[in-house]
């Protein structure tokens, strides 16, 4: 196989995979670039990316720019064959995606033009769809709507969370990238152009996304909840206080329900009542409170909490 000096951008666990088939592979991995380090929890300690883990760990050299523009003329120090993105988080300079020898190229978890932007498996599940995908696309200033030269698709089971839909992209993902990269060193890549009157978005989960809503069908309302899991994880109010949704099941029913109200013990699940059915909570955290099991909960304080109703924002 021919060498290629490759420079990895990403940021989260999603990309580590990425980077694990590359080095796997054998490519001379001549960089990293990464998001920089942020303040997370109660201490607000600092915490790296998953990725510049990955990458002290292989002993690569890691890039952090606060602003990727003003790193672009030093990484172009670099004799770089090959740039590979995923889930890098910034717009890269096209001075910079121009320069590699064979280019730039995106690793994106949808199947475009469907669901460009930041959070295409929490909007996939959602949005209730049955099949997603991981797309390699070359990349152009645009977000995610360069030409396409490689895509697969990944089933979306009923029980699936962003969580468990995440690690099975991962997979999917990596495979791909290490059948896609011979064929751009060997020059018999093919892209196909997407078509923009197809294209979608899932723009990075918002603030109000997050509350859910108990006065819509229990389909659309399990998919939100599940769509949320593990990151952000959804919550609706109860009495002024948060009350997040950790692990869920959905009943369906044709009885006439109040929607948001708590009934109870059904099939082991503490029960809330949406459209045409429940949606049955596993695991629920009330708010300045760890998370629990549904059972525990309700042998505390979800007793008596029967026939109260979620509601507003």
């Amino acid at each position: 196989m021919k060498t290629c000096r490759i420079l990895f951008m990403g940021t989260p666990d999603i990309a580590v995979s990425m980077l694990n088939r590359i080095i796997a592979d054998g490519y001379d991995v001549i960089g990293v670039v990464t998001q920089p380090d942020k303040q997370a929890g109660r201490k607000k300690e600092l915490k790296m990316p998953e990725v510049k883990q990955r990458a002290i760990e292989a002993n690569i050299p890691v890039y952090q720019p606060i602003k990727i523009k003003d790193a672009v003329d030093e990484l172009m120090q670099l004799d770089i064959d090959l740039i590979v993105t995923c889930a890098y988080g910034q717009f890269i300079p096209s001075k910079l995606l121009e320069y590699p020898t064979y280019g730039s190229i995106n690793v994106h978890a949808s199947l475009l033009p469907k669901l460009r932007g930041g959070a295409p498996i929490h909007k996939a599940i959602i949005n209730g769809d049955k099949q997603t995908g991981m797309s390699i696309m070359r990349m152009v200033k645009a977000m995610d709507a360069g030409p396409v030269m490689a895509q697969c698709v990944v089933d979306i089971d009923e029980m699936d969370t962003t969580g468990i839909l995440y690690d099975k992209l991962a997979k999917a993902g990596a495979k791909l990238l290490s059948e896609s990269i011979p064929k751009l060193i060997d020059g018999t890549a093919e892209f196909g152009e997407q078509d923009e009157s197809q294209a979608s978005f899932a723009y990075t989960i918002s603030k109000e996304e997050e509350w859910i809503d108990f006065d819509q069908d229990v389909q659309r309302v399990y998919n939100h909840i599940r769509g949320l899991i593990p990151n952000p994880t959804g919550y609706a109010l109860l009495d002024g206080k948060k009350v997040k949704f950790h692990k869920v099941r959905m009943r369906k029913d044709d009885k006439v329900h109040t929607p948001g109200e708590i009934e109870g013990m059904i099939e082991n699940g503490y029960a809330i009542s949406a459209q045409n059915g429940y949606i049955l909570v596993d695991e629920i955290q009330m708010e300045g409170k760890a998370k629990t099991d549904a059972k525990s909960f309700y042998n505390g304080s979800g007793k008596q909490l029967i026939h109260k109703i979620f509601n507003g924002k």
